[in-house]
């Protein structure tokens, strides 16, 4: 019988064994230049993205997505479900602005700007060293059985834990609620408001699950982001990568000493590289992958291989960059073109969204009006001889004051406007304001069959907006 050739291990994602089973990472830290200032723009995000809800432009929160009520407040501009076009647009140019950065500068948003990264390196993991103290000592104590410093240990580090959950969610829940109604549910009993109690349960377990258990998973299984960048990237993308040509072949310091090659190649030997095989960058990357065998789909460009690597550079007496931000043509060899087809395209249709974008928010009116006749009605003659025709007024005041509206009739002659209610009635901001108008004119001004009327539209006595409408009346005239 044939022997049978030995199959070569098929490759797995780096949190997982070859069993499928959660492979735990303990990564160690490496304080590099690259991890203080991720560290400075991570704590930057971190009290903008707690401040937004809280900071208020017009009587509203900087940031409120209110859907519920259908109104989504970016920065003093508020936009309403009848601003679907504004709202399909902005999400248009923010999905382009991903395949520009991207195409660009790679996955530069996952290692320094993504909260999933910023909290668990910048929050969750520095509590989890304090508490529990080294990776090593982790790794060991995770190992080994429980007694009374791993429990007490694990539980510190969990009421810790929860508490900066539960902050978070309820940080999360007021861009969508609000802290002035959080606060008032918070300050009643969980029977009053048993669904906010329980929403924020649910998110704050989520939020513990997720930054507490599930962690580098959230980037390795879950993201799409990361399966979507070998369709954005290219050859010329920045990418984290190891210089295979400086840095094979490795060799550790026992083996250099021990061996006979030389640094010269003229003999035909073999020469070691500057990867001293020494393993920094495999035991402080987060999600747990060896950078030296290539682009991977785990790496969040987060740099930590890069600190650690040039850390050992410098201490063996090498230059740094062995690991740098680089692109896969460069390492290659070839010159890194930043102009190519992918960037004119994204550039080009980025500009062309943006400048819609900003066209529409510039040009839109500060009163949203839909008027249309009443449901099921044509006409009606009164009794002192006018023709009378009912609408129906929607209106939605886009401006960040209370403001006076009235109703202004400019053609034909004798037209008369009258509110149901009262003539000049206040608009609040944002609310969404209903009213019945009557417009009436004296039979014998009304033209057979009826006419088209003409009624400005004011806004503390300034004309805001003009409407035509079809008035019916009678086929004959009196």
């Amino acid at each position: 019988m044939a022997e049978s050739v030995p199959q070569a291990p098929q490759a797995v994602l780096s949190t997982l064994d070859r069993a499928g089973n959660r492979k735990w990472i303990y990564p160690t830290l490496s304080k590099g230049r690259f991890w203080l200032a991720r560290k400075a723009i991570g704590w930057l995000l971190i009290v903008v993205f707690v401040a937004l809800p809280w900071i208020e432009i017009g009587n509203r929160p900087a940031v409120f997505l209110d859907v519920a009520g259908r109104e989504f407040t970016f920065f003093g501009l508020t936009l309403h479900s009848t601003d679907m076009v504004i709202l399909m647009v902005f999400l248009l140019t923010a999905v382009l602005a991903i395949f520009f950065i991207t195409a660009l500068f790679g996955r530069l948003w996952c290692g320094w700007g993504c909260p999933q990264t910023v909290y668990l390196e910048f929050v969750y993991r520095p509590i989890e060293r304090l508490v529990e103290g080294s990776e090593t000592r982790r790794r060991r104590r995770d190992n080994g059985p429980w007694n009374f410093d791993k429990i007490w240990r694990k539980s510190t580090k969990l009421a810790i834990y929860t508490a900066i959950s539960v902050f978070l969610a309820h940080t999360f829940v007021a861009y969508f609620a609000g802290w002035e109604n959080l606060l008032y549910w918070m300050g009643r009993s969980p029977m009053e408001s048993p669904g906010y109690f329980a929403l924020m349960a649910i998110t704050s377990g989520l939020v513990l699950f997720d930054f507490g258990y599930f962690r580098e998973q959230m980037c390795t299984l879950t993201c799409p982001y990361a399966r979507l960048q070998s369709v954005l990237m290219d050859d010329d993308s920045l990418i984290v990568s190891y210089d295979r040509s400086r840095g094979e072949n490795r060799g550790t310091y026992r083996e250099r000493k021990q061996s006979d090659k030389v640094l010269d190649l003229d003999d035909g030997s073999v020469t070691f590289g500057d990867c001293i095989d020494c393993g920094c960058c495999v035991r402080t990357c987060p999600t747990g992958i060896d950078i030296r065998d290539g682009l991977q789909m785990e790496c969040v460009s987060c740099t930590q291989c890069v600190d650690a690597c040039d850390e050992v550079m410098e201490a063996i007496g090498k230059p740094r960059g062995l690991i740098r931000y680089t692109s896969e043509n460069a390492i290659s060899g070839d010159k890194t073109k930043v102009a190519r087809p992918r960037i004119f395209l994204y550039a080009a249709l980025l500009a062309i969204c943006s400048t819609i974008l900003v066209g529409l928010v510039v040009t839109r009116a500060p009163l949203e009006v839909d008027f249309s006749r009443a449901s099921g009605t044509t006409y009606r003659v009164t009794a002192d001889d006018q023709v009378a025709n009912r609408f129906s007024l929607r209106l939605r005041n886009r401006t960040a004051d209370t403001t006076k509206l009235t109703l202004v009739p400019v053609d034909p002659e004798g037209l008369r406007v009258r509110l149901v209610g009262d003539q000049s009635p206040s608009l609040v901001p944002g609310e969404l304001e209903r009213m019945d108008v009557w417009l009436t004119i004296d039979t014998d001004q009304m033209p057979p069959g009826g006419t088209t009327a003409t009624v400005d539209i004011l806004l503390d006595d300034t004309a805001v907006d003009t409407v035509n409408l079809r008035l019916l009346g009678p086929t004959n005239s009196r």
